[in-house]
């Protein structure tokens, strides 16, 4: 079994397949660059399955413009993502991530969102500890009837993680 290390944090199971996953979704994404000169932003968009998802979904399928540089990863709730996840991507190489749920009081798991919302605000003080941008990790709420509001969070997010500019984790994780 793999093992990937964290500063003394081992992580087995679903976190090495998200981690593999997230290889294969960085790969992709670098072949879609098409201006060599211009940054295009890794992220990586970590999206509830009851009303993100289907935001996405409906973004699409309306053809709404969403940049391709976000790679989604599909969870049964934001509340699933916990600050390993988000700091494993920003190891791996994501300029940014983003992690969308239910509105506030609609989570189909009663609470989640509102684990999310303070599990959320630990991480940026975490990431500002380590010495990387808060700025680079978003939290949204998006419903299932939302595309639109979905291509404007992603957009929005991407122009902001483009001005930030690529991770300096990038080079050397550890």
């Amino acid at each position: 079994m793999l093992y990937y290390r964290f500063r003394g944090f081992r992580a087995s199971g679903k976190l090495n397949k998200l981690c593999d996953y997230l290889q294969l979704s960085f790969s992709d994404i670098e072949g879609r660059r098409t201006v060599p000169d211009r940054f295009v932003p890794n992220i990586v968009g970590f999206l509830c399955n009851w009303c993100s998802y289907g935001g996405a979904d409906r973004a699409g399928s309306s053809k709404l413009d969403v940049p391709p540089s976000i790679s989604v990863v599909r969870v049964m709730c934001s509340s699933r993502v916990d600050t390993s996840m988000v700091l494993n991507a920003l190891l791996w190489g994501a300029d940014g991530v983003l992690v969308a749920g239910c509105h506030p009081g609609d989570c189909h798991y009663k609470e989640g969102n509102y684990f999310t919302r303070r599990r959320f605000a630990q991480l940026k003080k975490v990431l500002e500890s380590l010495g990387l941008e808060p700025e680079r990790v978003e939290l949204a709420w998006v419903s299932a009837s939302e595309g639109q509001r979905y291509a404007d969070v992603v957009n929005d997010f991407t122009d902001k993680v483009t001005q930030i500019g690529p991770n300096p984790l990038k080079e050397t994780p550890y």
